[in-house]
């Protein structure tokens, strides 16, 4: 027995551990849709504001933190999880560093998650975007992102190949940046257990929250999934990165930039006006590196646009590129002082953050899980293909919806919100506008119940993918060899 024992683990020694990917990628599914369901049923109640039943942890200003918590840190970030623990693996040819702490990793994050769900409809919160929960949950999101981060660069220490390939460079840098802006952003004084006052004040406060909250997106909805994309497209169109030295340089030029774009949140308010400025000055120079990725990931189709016919998958991976492209042109954009005066706290700037969010953070980890899951079940692919490439569309007609809607809708807010009349007073009382955007809000209602079709189309096929397949143990290559 003892003999049985020891062989096992010899046997497990010489594998992958695809056991943690495999729970993140599942769990990755199954949060993206309690997710996208939460954030379905807040654009109803905008639509028909009886849906909160007077009940005040159903109200919207309770479930929006939960929605964006649920779909940026449970569904994006199980995504980054199974995706950086596959890729770390598979690139540097060695098993998981650190045993039983990547073990530790998913059940603290589905911890922090199921803390988080039960804390924001309970009115328990900081207040601050992206950041409201409250400091024992950020204690414990530092303890375990610590040890995601040792588990990471562990494996990166003990490769058997010297070359660490640029997917890892990203990966690298969103876990070490993300510990950074999380720890800092989140010093409070502690009043009580549910409840905490920020370290800092003022003006210096929402600095560090924007500093913070932009660089959640620059890091954590940017670099984490360019890591996706720079394994993830090549490996599923067949073909080489288009330029390996274009995406170093990208590498460094984003990392540097992203960091000081922050500010541009804070037009028009106390923040020092050279403050502002900078914030936007860097902010369109960020649209270099960004369109230098997005060129790189869809130039690498290049001789094998042919598979985009009968591929849903690279689909998937390839219109996230667009979205990616499309977001990180509109965002510099809106970051113009000028063009921020009409924009501002509309619902332009929802659209714009939805663009990214569905289009490019969505259909990259959707793109990225389905190549995943067959591998890790032993099947050739999802147990319904078909159901794939009609999620694809779904999902795509969903987005289009949405967004269009809150251009539209944002626009139209922002010029009736400053027209005036002859004698200086304003055009429209702001009901008016809240009336004229009605339309636009059940638009999105249905772009969004698109949307959500598509995860729970994707959640079965999931589920039966699973099932219908067995769990596999990939052995390490003896001698190193491209991944």
């Amino acid at each position: 027995m003892a003999a049985f024992a020891g062989a096992q683990a010899a046997d497990q020694a010489q594998s992958y551990d695809y056991t943690v990917v495999r729970q993140f990628a599942f769990m990755t599914v199954v949060w993206g849709v309690v997710g996208m369901l939460v954030g379905v049923f807040i654009a109803a109640q905008l639509a028909w504001p009886a849906l909160n039943f007077d009940i005040p942890w159903l109200t919207y200003s309770r479930l929006r933190p939960l929605h964006t918590n649920a779909v940026i840190f449970a569904f994006g970030g199980s995504a980054l999880f199974a995706t950086s623990y596959y890729v770390v693996q598979r690139t540097t040819h060695t098993r998981l560093y650190g045993g039983p702490l990547a073990a530790f990793t998913f059940w603290g994050w589905q911890l922090v998650i199921v803390l988080a769900a039960i804390t924001l409809p309970l009115g328990i919160t900081s207040g601050k975007e992206y950041a409201e929960l409250e400091w024992p949950i950020d204690l414990l999101i530092a303890v375990v992102w610590v040890c995601y981060a040792v588990v990471f660069f562990g494996t990166l220490a003990k490769r058997r190949i010297e070359h660490i390939y640029v997917a890892n460079w990203f990966f690298g840098a969103f876990i070490l940046t993300v510990a950074i802006l999380h720890i800092v952003n989140s010093m409070a004084l502690p009043a009580s257990l549910t409840k905490s006052y920020s370290a800092y004040a003022g003006a210096q406060d929402a600095m560090i929250q924007w500093w913070y909250g932009h660089n959640a997106v620059g890091f954590f909805l940017t670099a984490g999934f360019l890591g996706m994309m720079y394994y993830f497209v090549p490996k599923q169109a067949g073909r080489p990165v288009y330029s390996y030295r274009l995406s170093i340089v990208h590498f460094w030029a984003l990392i540097f930039t992203y960091m000081w774009a922050g500010p541009h949140h804070l037009h028009y308010t106390a923040l020092p006006d050279w403050t502002q400025s900078l914030g936007m000055v860097f902010s369109l120079i960020l649209l270099a590196p960004s369109w230098g990725g997005m060129i790189n990931g869809i130039m690498t189709l290049s001789g094998a646009w042919y598979k985009l016919r009968n591929d849903a998958v690279l689909k998937f991976l390839v219109v996230s590129l667009s979205f990616y492209g499309m977001s990180t042109f509109e965002g510099p954009m809106m970051s113009i002082k000028t063009v921020n005066a009409l924009s501002h706290y509309t619902d332009w700037t929802v659209g714009h953050v939805h663009s990214g969010a569905l289009g490019w953070v969505g259909f990259i980890s959707i793109g990225s899980i389905y190549y995943l899951l067959p591998r890790l079940f032993g099947r050739e692919q999802m147990a319904r293909p078909q159901w794939v490439e009609l999620h694809f569309w779904v999902a795509t007609i969903g987005i289009v919806l949405y967004i269009a809607a809150m251009w539209i809708a944002g626009v139209m807010q922002g010029l009736m919100w400053r027209a005036t009349n002859p004698d200086g007073t304003l055009t429209y009382a702001f009901i008016e506008s809240i009336k004229a955007t009605y339309p636009y809000y059940v638009v999105r209602f249905l772009g969004g119940v698109l949307y959500l079709g598509g995860m729970l189309l994707m959640l079965v096929n999931c589920v039966m993918t699973v099932t219908q397949g067995r769990a596999v143990q990939a052995p390490i290559p003896a001698l190193p060899a491209h991944a």
